[in-house]
């Protein structure tokens, strides 16, 4: 089938750079979100971010200019119905993406296919609450997504290979390159990094080093090009949290528990960047180390 025209829920970090990559690439976006002001600053940010493309000469001013005409935005979630392709990217919580699934479904297309930007939790499980399991997927992006060249593909135990085919094809049209994953707890990416990030705030805990030295014993040890912390507190350290839990849930290994560092930090709080603080305090410039 063709895909043309793409719904995306949610205008945070991730659902404003898929809008953006999306857009470029030559599809009609609806980009739907509960909040106006979050509508408003996802178009701001895009438009930030295409320009600095243009300002490298990855872009031009007029593949920006036309880029740009192809978002729209909308608050009413059915408006996302008469898209091809629906890509959730909402919060990393499942009764949210449950329910948002829900709301759309009286709203699809036949044809209309269902993914998820999920960073852990089951697509099986997500697409046996539609009405469409066959034409449901994982479709996972990594942060910044502009930037990031890799897109996650996850079948659930009912995706047909024609929904696999066509979202293979979308990735291909991106300009990116699709890694197929099987639906077990944080797929690829998160089953190798999440575990790492959480050795290290371990290694933190047991006072082995400090959020300094063990940042700079990755990057100049292992040619990391941000360090185990650092890292966290860009992806958001509650978000790693979740991600951990999944695991810890989903394979019931205690090398999967989460740090209780990394609980206390979140129960704080103190989330890393988009908070202004978590193992560094960025409040300060530059950045200055919590612990």
């Amino acid at each position: 089938m063709e895909i043309e025209r793409v719904g995306i829920v949610g205008a945070g970090q991730m659902g404003n750079g898929i809008a953006h990559v999306f857009a470029l690439a030559g599809y009609d976006v609806i980009l739907n979100d509960i909040s106006e002001d979050a509508l408003t600053s996802a178009l701001a940010q895009v438009d930030k971010n295409m320009e600095r493309q243009v300002s490298r000469e990855k872009i031009s001013a007029d593949d920006k200019s036309e880029a740009l005409k192809r978002i729209s935005t909308t608050l009413k979630l059915p408006e996302l119905g008469a898209t091809d392709l629906i890509i959730e990217a909402a919060t990393e919580r499942e009764t949210i993406k449950t329910a948002i699934f829900e709301d759309l479904l009286p709203h699809l297309q036949p044809h209309t296919i269902l993914t998820s930007n999920t960073s852990s939790i089951s697509i099986t499980r997500l697409a046996s609450r539609t009405d469409r399991p066959e034409k449901f997927m994982g479709f996972h992006f990594m942060n910044p997504v502009p930037i990031m060249q890799l897109v996650e593909l996850i079948r659930g135990i009912a995706t047909d290979e024609a929904t696999f085919k066509a979202c293979l094809g979308v990735v291909e049209r991106l300009g990116k390159t699709a890694a197929s994953a099987e639906d077990f707890p944080a797929f690829i990416v998160n089953r190798i990094l999440m575990p790492m990030i959480n050795e290290a705030v371990y290694t933190l805990y047991e006072g082995v080093g400090s959020v300094k030295s063990i940042d700079e014993s990755l990057k100049l040890g292992a040619n990391h090009p941000m360090g185990p912390l650092e890292l966290a507190d860009f992806i958001g350290l509650d978000t790693c949290l979740a991600i951990m839990n999944v695991l810890h849930d989903g394979l019931a290994d205690t090398k999967y528990r989460p740090c209780p560092l990394l609980t206390k930090y979140v129960e704080a709080g103190w989330l890393g960047r988009k908070t202004k603080r978590g193992f560094y305090d960025y409040r300060q410039d530059p950045p200055v180390p919590t612990r």
